[in-house]
């Protein structure tokens, strides 16, 4: 399960906390106590069912980061944790690109990571969600950047083809507090997705390069 981000709920918290308090005496920077008190109510409001189990709402040192340093730690506490996180990514061997039509398939589906599905089944990536990735999509989100000609404009060497497959695996390995889900380090996606929305992106059959 993904780490839950508190910022939100920290933000709203500290908002309500401090209504009646002047701007000047409202706290500058949120703090360790001030997430510990934010993970109480969720643990007593949430609670597991299915495969949703309570590790939802523990936030990994990266998460944590984020949260202490508004989502911008400084380059001492983020250059570390970019080293670590790049070195956790598991690339297989040979070509990392696979099939692009599984690919298309796998960014247009918005399914897996509820409660009630079975453990081990299959998800999809919602890439669509964030991202406009081929003329041939209905609808898309603008949260993320556009992917169309992702593979035409940089092309699909073996140099393009690691970054966007560790880009997927685990996009908190480039930058710390990047909204993109952790596809593969969280287990999401398995590597032969990964490989497949790799090749999505940059085969130049793939209707994101037409």
């Amino acid at each position: 399960m993904h780490a839950l981000h508190l910022a939100p709920l920290l933000a709203a918290a500290l908002v309500a906390g401090c209504a009646s308090v002047s701007d000047s005496a409202r706290p500058e920077a949120t703090t360790a106590a001030d997430i510990a008190g934010v993970k109480a109510v969720l643990k007593r409001d949430f609670h597991a069912r299915g495969i949703a189990t309570m590790d939802r709402i523990d936030a990994d040192e990266v998460q944590t980061a984020c949260n202490l340093h508004g989502d911008a730690p400084p380059a001492e506490v983020s250059s570390p944790l970019v080293a670590k996180l790049q070195a956790a990514i598991r690339y297989p061997a040979g070509s990392l690109m696979g099939e692009w039509s599984r690919g298309r398939a796998i960014a247009e589906s918005g399914r897996g990571m509820q409660w009630n599905d079975k453990p081990g089944a299959a998800s999809g990536g919602s890439c669509y969600n964030c991202h406009q990735i081929s003329k041939l999509q209905e609808s898309y989100g603008t949260l993320g950047p556009s992917l169309m000609n992702y593979g035409k404009l940089r092309g699909n060497s073996p140099e393009m083809q690691r970054y966007t497959y560790g880009k997927i695996w685990n996009a908190k390995a480039y930058n710390p507090c990047s909204q993109m889900p952790r596809m593969g380090a969280s287990g999401t996606l398995t590597e032969q997705q990964v490989k497949d929305l790799v090749a999505y992106l940059l085969d130049p059959k793939s209707p994101v390069n037409q």
